[in-house]
C-alpha cells in the first residue's frame, strides 16, 4: 500500500467518523432549529466528503478503487440526504429520509418481492429477451436481404416513434391486465434499439479482413458467424444495456394504465393515492438497484464476451 494510499485511507476513516459524530445533532435540537456551528461542521464535513472522493477516484492501480470510488459517492449522497431532511425537518409526503426508506422497504418486503417477480422477472425480462432477439433477427434479414432495408426499416423505425402512453392502453385491451400486455410494450421499446444497433455492428468489420473472407469462398454464414457478428458485438451489448433501462421503465409505465394487484408500477401508483410515500420510495430503490445490477452485470459480460476490442479493453 502506498503512501498515497494511506492518506487517502485515513481521509476517508475521518470523514466517516465526522459523519457518525455530526449526525446525532441534526436531531438533537427538536423544535429548535440547528446552530449555526452545526451548519459550519455540515459544511466542512461536505468539504472534506469532496476532498475523499477525489482522492479516492485518482488513485490508480486495481479495479476495485473505481468500484470503492462509487459507493463512497453514493454513502455520501445518502448520508447528506438523511442529514439535511432531517434538519430542515422536511414532510414526509415531500421527502422522507432514506432510514424510513430502509424500514418502509423490510417491513413490506414479501409485498416489494412479489411486485418485483411480477414487474421484473416476468414482463421487464421476457420483453427484453423478445425484444432485443426480435430486433437482432430482423437486423440479419435486413443485411442478408437488402432489398428490405427500404421496407422493413421504415416500418421498425415507426416502433421508436408511439408515445409509450398512447400503446400501454391498446396492450391491457389487448393482452388483459396481468404481465403479458407489459411484456408486449417492452417488447415494442426494445425492439429499435437493437434492430439499429445491430445494423450498425454489421457494417463495423473491416473492408480487408471482408475481401480476405471472400478470396477464401466464404458463404454469407460463415462470414457472418466468424467476422461480423464479433465485430458487432460491441454495439450489441450497448443496445442491451440500454434495452435493459427502457423494459424496465417501459414496464413501470405500463402497470399504471391497468395491473393487477402486484407490481412495480401498481404499487408506486397505489401508494403515492395513499400519500405513503415511504413505500413508493422503497419500490424506486428495488426498481433501481435492479436497474444497477443488470447494467453491471451487462458490463461484465461485454468484458468476456468482447475483451478484445479498444472500447473494452480501455473501459
Amino acid at each position: 500500500m502506498t503512501r498515497t494510499t494511506k492518506l487517502t485511507a485515513l481521509l476517508v476513516l475521518a470523514c466517516l467518523a465526522g459523519a457518525v459524530l455530526l449526525m446525532p445533532l441534526a436531531s438533537a435540537a427538536g423544535d429548535e432549529p440547528p446552530t449555526p456551528l452545526f451548519w459550519l461542521a455540515t459544511v466542512v464535513l461536505a468539504v472534506l466528503a469532496v476532498q475523499s472522493i477525489r482522492r479516492m477516484a485518482a488513485l490508480d492501480g486495481a479495479r476495485i478503487y473505481g468500484m470503492l470510488t462509487a459507493a463512497l459517492f453514493g454513502l455520501w449522497v445518502v448520508y447528506f440526504w438523511q442529514l439535511l431532511v432531517v434538519a430542515f425537518e422536511v414532510p414526509r409526503v415531500l421527502l422522507p429520509p432514506p432510514s424510513l426508506i430502509l424500514q418502509s422497504i423490510a417491513s413490506h418486503w414479501s409485498t416489494l418481492w412479489g411486485d418485483f417477480v411480477q414487474t421484473v422477472l416476468k414482463a421487464v425480462l421476457i420483453g427484453w429477451a423478445l425484444g432485443s432477439g426480435l430486433g437482432f433477427a430482423v437486423a440479419v434479414a435486413i443485411d442478408r436481404m437488402p432489398f428490405l432495408q427500404r421496407g422493413l426499416l421504415p416500418l421498425a423505425s415507426l416502433t421508436s416513434t408511439i408515445p409509450l402512453v398512447a400503446v400501454a392502453p391498446i396492450a391491457v385491451m389487448w393482452f388483459g391486465f396481468e404481465w403479458q400486455s407489459k411484456a408486449a410494450v417492452v417488447v415494442l421499446m426494445t425492439f429499435f434499439p437493437m434492430l439499429v444497433s445491430t445494423l450498425a455492428g454489421l457494417k463495423a468489420s473491416g473492408k480487408l479482413e471482408r475481401e480476405l473472407m471472400y478470396s477464401y469462398a466464404a458463404s454469407y454464414t460463415r462470414t457472418l458467424l466468424a467476422l461480423r457478428l464479433p465485430a458487432a458485438l460491441p454495439f450489441m451489448f450497448g443496445a442491451l444495456k440500454v434495452n435493459a433501462t427502457l423494459a424496465l421503465i417501459g414496464a413501470i409505465v405500463a402497470e399504471f394504465f391497468g395491473s393487477p394487484t402486484s407490481g412495480l408500477g401498481f404499487r408506486i401508483s397505489t401508494e403515492a393515492s395513499r400519500m405513503n410515500m415511504p413505500l413508493v420510495w422503497g419500490a424506486i430503490v428495488v426498481a433501481a438497484v435492479t436497474g444497477s445490477v443488470a447494467y453491471a452485470v451487462l458490463v461484465q459480460l461485454e468484458r468476456r464476451a468482447a475483451f478484445w476490442h479498444p472500447s473494452v479493453r480501455e473501459g
